[in-house]
């Protein structure tokens, strides 16, 4: 943070040198005293206590040639004192072999739920308990691999083919992990950091508030903001690589939750603990999801695409207000936004009087039938639907790709599926031949 000789100040973030309200000075000093925790000094703590391995791994990821004692003074991770090294609260809980000696809770936890509540005594509803203590170093990767193979998957159609993809994003649940390590506040020595994964959402609880200037507000709003409680912890795990000091990774959250077609992260405060929730809830349909590939290719911006899909969702109209309320934007930048994507002919002003916008949508197009669809037509009209079993004979195809031709068909709207499990059959989707005739009478 800096002062200017006109009396204004500004927060350096990154590249950027950012307006820094006055009124927030005192806020920031009190927060520096939440900071002095990881530089207490242990009297009890020595080097043997140490894991010697994971200094050294430091030294050369930072590209040092340094003995242990040197890079730990180096880091500000230790002092020298009367020939003696005297170790910080953030060197024990980065390097030391058992770190819960000087911080009990300094590990995670992790809570697997069964359905989307938590339920106690005889309906108690945990499927599984896991906990994870280890150096902050080795901490973060054991939580990762830990809870990976918890994460389940859904699908995600692709180019017409159903591919599987993880339920929330890597980078989101595996970054707020990352966050909840180096932002918690180390001075709460009852409470530990826990995740609780449900059937629709992953929660993960770090103990303490927030750090000056970060708030709510714009954390939601998906701000570039950058603020650390324990600044030499977050500068050791930047060096392992697990983070960067720059304030990207809430912003890319929200990026990578909204390109799965996913909710935004939430966060809140609550009984002293910072929460953040990722749901696997898609917020549009499929359908949706896959209309909005058609402007991939045309550099929208994060707001532009979700204005876009919300039209979808509501007849295909908008007005600035809604979108203002939407994504979080004042009037001059919804404004602006909309104008580029009048200039770019995807949207357009219906009502000028109530200022009204819709999506400008392509003629429909006559959707030919595959030769595949012909192949199988006079099973159709013989049974009246048809199975995996009857396009493999038909075709002479593996039951592999008769799954995915039956899925590129019900995509495309010629099949309908029908029952379930070994049940499950295709029938033809009447609404899709009848206006097929239709488009073709009228061309």
């Amino acid at each position: 943070m800096h002062q200017l000789t006109d009396g204004r100040y500004l927060l350096r973030v990154g590249s950027q040198s950012l307006p820094f309200p006055a009124g927030d000075i005192e806020a920031m000093k009190r927060s520096r005293l939440q900071r002095a925790t990881e530089m207490q000094f242990l009297p009890d703590a020595t080097l043997a206590d140490l894991d010697l391995d994971l200094v050294q791994e430091l030294a050369h990821r930072s590209g040092m040639h340094l003995f242990p004692e040197e890079l730990l003074v180096h880091y500000r991770l230790a002092e020298k004192s009367d020939g003696r090294l005297r170790l910080t609260l953030a060197a024990v809980l980065l390097f030391a072999k058992d770190p819960t000696r000087w911080h009990p809770r300094c590990g995670i936890e992790f809570i697997r739920w069964e359905g989307t509540e938590r339920r106690t005594g005889a309906e108690l509803n945990v499927v599984k308990r896991i906990r994870m203590e280890a150096p902050l170093v080795r901490l973060v990767e054991e939580a990762y691999r830990t809870i990976q193979p918890f994460i389940p998957e859904r699908q995600r159609l692709v180019d017409l083919f159903f591919e599987e993809r993880w339920a929330y994003p890597t980078f989101a649940w595996q970054e707020a992990i990352i966050n909840a390590v180096a932002h918690r506040d180390y001075r709460l020595q009852g409470l530990g950091i826990e995740v609780h994964l449900f059937d629709n959402r992953m929660e993960v609880w770090s103990p303490g508030e927030l750090v000056e200037p970060v708030t709510l507000e714009k954390l939601r709003h998906g701000e570039r903001v950058h603020a650390s409680r324990n600044p030499r912890i977050v500068r050791v795990l930047t060096a392992f690589g697990y983070m960067r000091e720059l304030g990207e990774g809430i912003p890319r959250m929200f990026e990578v939750m909204e390109q799965e077609g996913l909710r935004p992260p939430e966060f809140r405060l609550e009984g002293g603990r910072f929460v953040v929730t990722l749901w696997s809830t898609p917020i549009y349909r499929p359908e949706t999801m896959r209309w909005l590939r058609r402007f991939e290719q045309q550099g929208l911006t994060r707001n532009q695409l979700r204005l876009l899909a919300y039209a979808r969702e509501h007849g295909g109209r908008f007005t600035s207000r809604a979108y203002q309320k939407l994504v979080g934007v004042d009037i001059y930048t919804a404004s602006r936004d909309i104008k580029d994507l009048m200039r770019r002919g995807i949207v357009r002003l219906t009502r000028p009087r109530g200022r009204i916008y819709e999506i400008i949508e392509e003629p429909e197009k006559v959707v030919e039938k595959p030769p595949e669809f012909a192949a199988i037509e006079p099973i159709l009209r013989e049974k009246g639907f048809v199975k995996n079993e009857d396009i493999r004979k038909a075709l002479g195809i593996s039951r592999i790709q008769a799954f995915r031709l039956l899925q590129r068909l019900t995509e495309q709207g010629f099949l309908r599926k029908a029952g379930k499990g070994r049940g499950a059959h295709y029938v033809p989707d009447e609404r899709m031949l009848q206006r097929q005739t239709e488009m073709h009478r009228s061309q």
